[in-house]
């Protein structure tokens, strides 16, 4: 019986041309943090730090890993690091939400979803603090879902694709991998929840741009016949159809 879906959130719940987003968005950061390092220091620490979260073993959380190696050499300066991240957050990454829209038929979905005894989760890369996730739910237009879970850096202690970040996710709220549901975009992040036993849904959206996010990417490269087939695919909306017929064992 199926328990818990979960979703995606960059270019599955919001979409965005990621080589414009991200390439905007460390153009803007690395300027915030000139006064403590040079840009480029910066540009490149941040892009080392963001693909070794895929590194994390799972014994502290991907923000004291993600700083660990942000900081390295400039230890002295972590506390600082960590404060002028958090105040960009506050005050410079709503510019970002004009760079995102809406899928449709997202808000008719989770309409249906919320009418079903489900827990939904957002199940997106961890990269970013608590209240910038629930920021960037809001843009989606579900700041009103009492979701169960919604992933970030302070919360997890793995990273897409492993699949310990799946079943630390079961663990978090309390469901066997089988009976849960995975939708998401990414034929390997996403999709590679299959491995522990989750259903899962592959978001086809002919519009979007190419996926190319950094923790991934090599993985992505170095995809085979070993990574699993979804279960379903199709547009955003018919995840419904889905969750019906896994609720009717079907």
């Amino acid at each position: 019986m199926l328990h818990a879906v979960l979703f995606d959130l960059d270019n599955t719940l919001i979409l965005f041309d990621e080589n414009q987003f991200f390439g905007r968005y460390l153009q803007t950061i690395s300027r915030a943090f000139r006064d403590l390092m040079p840009p480029e220091v910066f540009q490149k620490k941040l892009m080392t730090a963001t693909r070794a979260l895929v590194e994390n073993n799972g014994k502290i959380t991907n923000l004291n890993y993600f700083m660990n190696v942000f900081s390295a050499g400039y230890e002295d300066k972590r506390e600082a690091l960590w404060q002028r991240f958090r105040d960009f957050y506050a005050t410079e990454f709503d510019q970002f939400q004009a760079l995102v829209t809406v899928p449709d038929g997202v808000h008719d979905l989770f309409k249906q979803l919320r009418q079903m005894p489900l827990k939904m989760v957002v199940a997106s890369h961890p990269l970013f603090p608590a209240n910038i996730q629930r920021k960037r739910v809001e843009w989606a237009g579900l700041g009103e879902v009492n979701f169960a879970l919604i992933t970030d850096i302070e919360n997890m202690t793995f990273c897409k694709p492993r699949l310990e970040y799946y079943r630390e996710i079961c663990d978090k709220i309390n469901e066997r991998p089988e009976d849960c549901l995975m939708v998401g975009n990414d034929p390997v992040n996403d999709i590679v929840a299959g491995k522990i036993g989750m259903k899962t849904y592959l978001v086809e959206n002919p519009a979007e741009a190419d996926n190319n996010l950094a923790v991934s990417e090599d993985l992505r490269r170095n995809a085979n016949s070993d990574m699993p087939l979804p279960d379903f695919r199709g547009p955003l909306p018919e995840v419904i159809n889905a969750v019906r017929a896994l609720r009717n064992n079907i």
